[in-house]
């Protein structure tokens, strides 16, 4: 018996626990889903109004680079235009310094041929005899006489 009643009050006890909801539970559950809709409502504006803002960045990144890369060419294509130039005129200034070489050399070189060529050449006057050879006198006055080897040997005027 003791059983059933223990059994009886549990019933009991569990039916108050699934009962319905009243009405201010209601409410105020409602209430509370009103307030987390508003506050993802208002978390989601501010995230697009944070990805606008970012995107508003970018694109003003994006315009500084252009225009950055825009004057970086141009001032690419300047280079190359004033080095052009100045590989024409370095060109230029080769090619006449050339010129001026070759005809320098070109008057140099009949200079050369000029003081090159020497006054005829006049034969050697026999003056004399030593060591039973004959002595010859040069255009400048030495004295030499021919030797076995076929070389001349100058003899000194202390002779």
């Amino acid at each position: 018996m003791k059983k059933i009643l223990v059994l009886c009050l549990l019933f009991v006890f569990s039916t108050s626990f699934y009962a319905q909801e009243t009405k201010a539970k209601k409410k105020a559950k409602t209430e509370k889903a009103a307030e987390a809709k508003e506050k993802a409502k208002a978390k989601k504006e501010a995230a697009k109004e944070k990805k606008e803002k970012a995107e508003a960045k970018k694109e003003k990144a994006e315009t500084k680079v252009k225009k950055a890369t825009e004057k970086a060419e141009k001032k690419v294509e300047k280079a190359k235009e004033v080095t052009k130039k100045t590989t024409e005129k370095a060109a230029d200034k080769t090619k006449k310094t050339t010129e001026k070489a070759k005809e320098s050399a070109t008057k140099k070189a009949a200079k050369v041929r000029e003081t090159n060529e020497k006054a005829p050449r006049v034969a050697d006057k026999v003056t004399g005899t030593y060591n039973g050879k004959k002595v010859y006198t040069g255009p400048r006055g030495g004295r030499y006489y021919i030797n076995s080897n076929g070389n001349k040997t100058y003899i000194s005027d202390d002779k």
